[in-house]
């Protein structure tokens, strides 16, 4: 992890040793980080309210000088600059947050990543009755590091293990080091199934060889086998271009993918931003790409969300929520701004 990474994993750690709940934690840091990006998303939403302004201006330019580019180009230039409007106005301020989210992401990432190894090295020290009880769940998620879906096992899989890196594991398996006990249990469970078998992370080999041998030593742990047990005949089903297999312990009811998909359709039908697009081209282009990305973004969300554990289905609701009520929000001061300017434009037309 780079060091802005970092410091973010520090930040929601933090936040969970307050709350104690990472469900929690995950909401109130995505709050502080859109609070963070509100100035940018402010400077954005401007830029793009004045866009939808001078638009009209220029599609007159369009129509009269559309078949001289050159004198086209003049004359948007001297539009722009009359209007004070930097083209740049609209998509920098969002793109300046993009390094921001990156970090944040990898944050919650490693985070997640961690959480789950961490549930592994329980399940191998013995702690099967109280792995569950003592993962992070969050309103119906039994587990927040998997995915909120029938489909998903309310304990992390093999498939999930392989996914896994060394840095994952070396920092997971540092929590238990201090736990002679623990480390006993764990190492014990290994060299029931390979004799002489070491937990080795320290390459990409060594790292194949010990998740191989946990993965064999889980599967023959009882509790383990019930928390990823599958309903019969309910296996690797091929559905559309999708494999689905259920869970007889399932993770979640695939409320929150569901969530995120319908709170990206009312924040994008209803949000003010919508309304501040440049209207529609003589050729009806902008207005298609308008449409394309109402059904699109919703499509997307739901993928993500189904895609990803239950944790980042929780950001991914509360910032779309956020960022809807941040949008009424600005759109009502801009509001005011432009009425305040309007009058006193009306106010000095009346003096002279």
């Amino acid at each position: 992890m780079n060091a802005v990474t970092d410091f973010l994993y520090g930040v929601l750690t933090s936040i969970n040793g307050v709350v104690n709940n990472y469900g929690v934690a995950i909401i109130v840091f995505t709050i502080l980080m859109r609070m963070i990006c509100l100035p940018f998303d402010y400077r954005s939403r401007k830029g793009m309210r004045k866009m939808a302004v001078i638009q009209p201006k220029l599609t007159e330019l369009q129509k009269k000088y559309g078949n001289d580019k050159e004198k086209f180009q003049r004359k948007q230039a001297e539009l722009m600059r009359k209007e004070g409007y930097n083209p740049l106005s609209g998509c920098l301020p969002m793109l300046l947050t993009w390094p921001l989210m990156i970090a944040m992401f990898a944050a919650m990432r490693a985070i997640a990543n961690e959480q789950m190894a961490v549930q592994v090295f329980r399940y191998l020290a013995g702690e099967t009755d109280n792995v569950i009880g003592t993962a992070d769940r969050f309103l119906w998620v039994k587990n927040i590091w998997i995915t909120d879906s029938p489909f998903a096992s309310i304990a992390p899989t093999a498939e999930n293990l392989r996914m896994l890196t060394n840095d994952v594991w070396q920092r997971a398996l540092a929590q238990f080091e201090s736990n002679p006990d623990a480390m006993a249990a764990i190492n014990a469970s290994i060299q029931s199934v390979a004799e002489n078998a070491v937990l080795d992370f320290s390459t990409a080999d060594a790292m194949k060889l010990t998740v191989a041998n946990m993965v064999q030593a889980l599967q023959g742990m009882p509790g383990y086998k019930a928390a990823v047990a599958t309903v019969p005949d309910w296996s690797g089903i091929n559905f559309l271009l999708f494999s689905v297999t259920l869970y007889q312990q399932y993770n979640g009811l695939l409320i929150l993918p569901i969530l995120a998909g319908v709170t990206q359709v009312l924040s994008t039908k209803f949000n003010p931003q919508m309304q501040e697009q440049p209207q529609p081209t003589a050729n009806g282009q902008q207005n298609g790409m308008s449409n394309f990305m109402k059904y699109f973004f919703p499509i997307l969300s739901v993928f993500f969300c189904l895609t990803s554990n239950a944790g980042f289905s929780v950001y991914w609701v509360t910032s779309t929520c956020f960022m809807w009520v941040e949008g009424i929000a600005i759109s009502k001061v801009l509001e005011k701004q432009d009425k305040k300017k309007a009058q006193s434009v009306s106010g000095e037309g009346s003096v002279k």
